[in-house]
């Protein structure tokens, strides 16, 4: 297996590429510009020759031929020497205009300093200029110089400093009737509001943008500004806006015969359906998901029909296409792929695009090494890649295919020169600065060490991707908007791994142990991660740390079960210094997933209570059984879960004792958390109960979804009203979107209590509430439930959603529930996990309100309400589905 040996050993330093897009589309490869940033330079370039068509220009003109070719080391000394030779002329206005390419091609690089530089001298520059005759040229290469400079600080991270620059220029650009630009710049302030969690005005943003595109006449730009807009909205998860979207702008395409715009167009639809699939899968929707496949591959195979004039288009379609058939694992098909493929990726000039041709081929031939592909051919591919990075001084690039090489070396089991390549990608990486590409390296670096045995290194190695994510958690998704898909695969098992390292004690052992509180710590960040993902941005804002409120309330443990590949983990924090230590049950992963599973969908069927009794004491034994003695040696009353994964998706209540027999809901009083941090605790009983109320009970038909009566809806609000001190109803006509924000704007209400269906999904546009007019989606709520802002006043002590439920089939549906319950902004959330549309629901919220009056802890109020149900029904249909989420006091 030495047959790596023959290429590149000698030839392979460290150097730092691009985080290599999961759906590969050069015109969305540029860093967190969004590609928006190629038109600003084409359009800058064009002012420069108009003005002074000279031999200066012209160098210029070649610096924009050596970005378009991915030759950024070369476009830079081109550029360079522009600046220098305009300032010897006193030519202010060109210089600025070289500046601000240079600034462009600096951030490829990654060369932030530099770039940030020259951006700034650049607009220093545009701003001393005074000439009257040309105004107006001035004001349009100002905005674009801004638009540069957005760019840039978004892709530092700076996204509030972004969307400032970008709102700046677009004033510009509104004076200057630039409708082209104006759209361009809007598409990328709608990124950064995504980004900053300011999901209405992102949304507001987009079809403000959409609304212009649709009056524009049909011409090239149209198609051009409609094809950006849809892979934004893909990247911002609105994946049915964005297939309408590019599909729009493939009828206009054809429509003025523009063969690349319709190309380019078919390439973006076959992402986007390419998106639909992975979000399909974690819904549980496979026939959806085949259907998916297949669209994909028809767009694909169209576009690579139809990109004659534009052969780089025709290629990207076709790696594409060679990804998705070997992930579906039709292997036939995409064998007969690679002749085509293979001939066009020898005629490329050098250039970073054609390195990254390159690593992407050898990716997806990495995945057929069983089926007739020889490793050594993709040994070669990736030497190639190597050497153009090399010839080309792009570091990046570089990093990125030694990398690549040093993880065909692991897969092949040459541990030593996997380790070697490896280090020398970091190495790059890192003197870069580029955490978005050197976290991926310490990953496969730490896998490489376990390999070799050296268990402490390993474990240092992944810590240091650890914290690399940690430093990306607020741009991880600018940087790389397609991370979102390959979640799961990309990013969670870095975290899931190091735990797995951290935890390998000897078993049942009671340790005061770095190594536990760093694990629970990485499952936080995990889930954190996860929430990000969900909403494409940054979420919970810490507040008050968990273990110091355990402190405090002394009959209260923590319990946090980690799911590994082979084994449960249980870290348990009970009350008393250093009272933290862990358990390991030896049961595989794929055996509790499918109990859970198969309790989850017990759950909501009535008749079904001798499997969910059956299934939930297996999963008591699993859990709670191991750390009995020590719950009860503390005294222990109530007890709070930070829950891992698929156990999300079902109530800990049910968990069953079969010795006592007893549910767990009968010993404790029983909380989820999902993570360390929560809003400043507030204990109910200190809180004057001041309740908004609404609900729908009439059957409604809102965007193609049909909802059934809810018959005690009146009831239930009745019996709320009747136990809180004073109250505002919305019932049925009264409650719509635009009453309720009116209501929560007005008033400050310490609880708000919805009685209508909802849905919570691993899908943030499948999560929703429904109201008398529309489905108010998870985005939309928080939003108008933070109307008032965050202040103590006016903070929601206890979000209450009745008659909701997880998303059938959805694995990971809770993680909506977790999503509603962080972005509301309230400091508690109790919602259903499955719909009982019966009395009992009235009857519980009754007692649940009855017993909050009474001045106990949220928790204590939830328990007492189940165990009156409990007490008249034992069947866990009617009692069970409800989960409290936050403050549990």
């Amino acid at each position: 297996m030495k047959f790596f040996k023959h290429f590149f050993i000698a030839l392979l330093t460290a150097s730092l590429c691009t985080f290599l897009p999961y759906f590969f589309d050069s015109s969305n490869y540029l860093t967190a510009g969004f590609a928006k940033s190629q038109i600003g330079f084409d359009s800058v370039l064009a002012t420069t020759s108009a003005v002074n068509p000279t031999q200066t220009s012209s160098l210029v003109q070649q610096s924009q031929a050596l970005y378009e070719a991915g030759q950024f080391v070369q476009g830079v000394e081109l550029l360079k020497k522009a600046v220098a030779e305009f300032q010897d002329t006193n030519d202010v206005f060109n210089e600025a205009i070289a500046l601000s390419n240079l600034a462009l091609t600096y951030q490829q690089l990654g060369r932030w300093q530099e770039a940030t530089e020259a951006i700034t001298q650049s607009i220093k520059l545009l701003q001393t200029l005074k000439d009257s005759d040309s105004l107006q040229q001035q004001a349009q290469v100002f905005a674009q110089a801004l638009d540069v400079r957005g760019g840039l600080e978004l892709a530092q991270g700076q996204t509030e400093a972004a969307l400032n620059t970008w709102q700046s220029a677009a004033k510009i650009y509104q004076r200057l009737d630039d409708i082209s630009a104006l759209i361009r710049n809007r598409v990328n302030q709608a990124q950064a509001m995504q980004a900053l969690g300011n999901y209405l005005q992102a949304d507001k943003t987009l079809i403000s943008v959409r609304k212009v595109l649709k009056n524009q006449p049909n011409s090239p730009i149209k198609a051009k500004g409609l094809y950006s807009l849809g892979n934004v909205l893909r990247s911002l998860g609105y994946l049915n806006d964005s297939h309408l979207v590019l599909e729009e702008s493939y009828s206009v395409a054809r429509v003025v015969k523009d063969a690349i715009a319709q190309s380019s167009a078919l390439l973006s639809l076959g992402n986007t359906a390419r998106a639909q699939i992975y979000a399909q899968f974690s819904l549980g929707n496979s026939s959806s998901a085949k259907d998916y496949t297949q669209t994909a591959i028809q767009y694909y195979q169209k576009a690579a029909q139809i990109a004659s004039i534009k052969p780089t288009v025709r290629l990207q379609a076709q790696l594409n296409l060679l990804r998705l058939l070997v992930e579906q694992k039709e292997f036939s098909t995409a064998k007969a792929l690679l002749p085509q493929i293979q001939s066009q990726i020898d005629s490329l000039p050098p250039s970073r695009t054609g390195v990254n041709y390159r690593i992407n081929f050898a990716q997806s031939l990495s995945k057929m090494i069983q089926n007739s592909v020889g490793p050594k051919d993709i040994a070669k591919i990736l030497a190639q890649a190597v050497q153009v990075a090399n010839s080309l001084k792009d570091e990046r690039s570089e990093s990125y295919a030694l990398g690549t090489l040093g993880g065909l070396y692991e897969q092949s089991g040459q541990l030593a020169d996997a380790h070697t390549l490896t280090q020398q990608a970091l190495v790059k990486a890192e003197s870069l600065d580029a955490q978005d590409i050197a976290y991926q390296w310490h990953w496969q670096m730490g896998r490489i060490l376990q390999k070799q045995s050296d268990i402490s290194a390993a474990t240092a190695a992944y810590n240091r991707a650890y914290n690399a994510l940690k430093s990306l958690r607020n741009d991880l998704v600018a940087i790389n908007p397609d991370v979102q898909f390959s979640f799961r695969e990309s990013i969670e098992p870095i975290y899931r791994q190091y735990v797995d390292l951290l935890l390998q004690l000897p078993e049942n052992t009671f340790q005061k142990s770095d190594n536990v509180i760093q694990a629970r710590q990485v499952i936080e960040s995990l889930q954190l991660a996860e929430l990000d993902n969900f909403f494409r941005s940054p979420c919970l804002l810490p507040r008050i740390d968990l273990d110091k409120l355990v402190e405090k309330e002394k009959s209260t443990a923590v319990i946090y079960p980690i799911i590994l590949d082979r084994r449960l983990e249980i870290i348990i924090r009970l009350p008393g210094q250093d009272a933290i230590f862990h358990k390991t049950i030896k049961v595989p992963k794929d055996v509790l997933e499918n109990t859970v599973e198969q309790l989850q969908k017990d759950l909501p069927i009535a008749s079904r209570e001798p499997d969910v009794k059956q299934h939930s004491q297996q999963l008591y034994d699993w859990l709670i059984k191991p750390i009995e003695s020590d719950l009860a040696n503390a005294d222990i009353t109530s007890l709070v879960f930070v829950l891992d994964g698929s156990l999300r998706n079902i109530p800990m209540a049910i968990l069953y004792d079969r010795q006592q027999q007893k549910y767990l809901i009968e010993k404790y009083a029983i909380s989820l958390m999902p993570g360390l941090q929560l809003l400043d605790p507030k204990p109910l009983h200190n809180v004057r109960l001041n309740a908004l109320i609404a609900g729908v009970e009439q059957e409604r038909l809102i965007e193609g979804k049909s909802f059934p009566e809810l018959s005690n809806v009146t009831q239930e609000l009745k019996l709320v009203q009747s136990e809180v001190r004073s109250s505002k109803e919305l019932l049925n006509q009264e409650f719509t979107k635009a009453n309720l924000q009116k209501q929560i704007q007005s008033t400050s209400f310490s609880v708000v209590h919805l009685a209508t269906h909802g849905q919570f999904s691993s899908d943030i546009e499948q999560t929703y509430i429904l109201t008398w007019d529309s489905l108010l989606k998870v985005r939309e709520l928080d939003n108008l439930l933070k109307a008032k802002g965050e202040s103590r006043q006016g903070t929601i002590q206890l979000l209450v959603l009745s008659a909701c439920k997880t998303a059938t089939g959805d694995k990971r549906a809770a993680l909506g529930l977790a999503g509603v319950a962080v972005r509301a902004g309230a400091r508690s959330t109790l919602a259903t996990l499955w719909t009982v549309d019966d009395e009992s629901i009235s009857d519980f919220m009754g007692e649940l309100y009855r017993q909050l009056d009474a001045g106990v802890t949220k928790s204590q109020a939830l328990q007492r309400a189940q165990l009156a149900i409990l007490a008249k029904e034992n069947r866990p249909y009617f009692w069970a589905p409800y989960v409290l989420i936050g403050n549990w006091l």
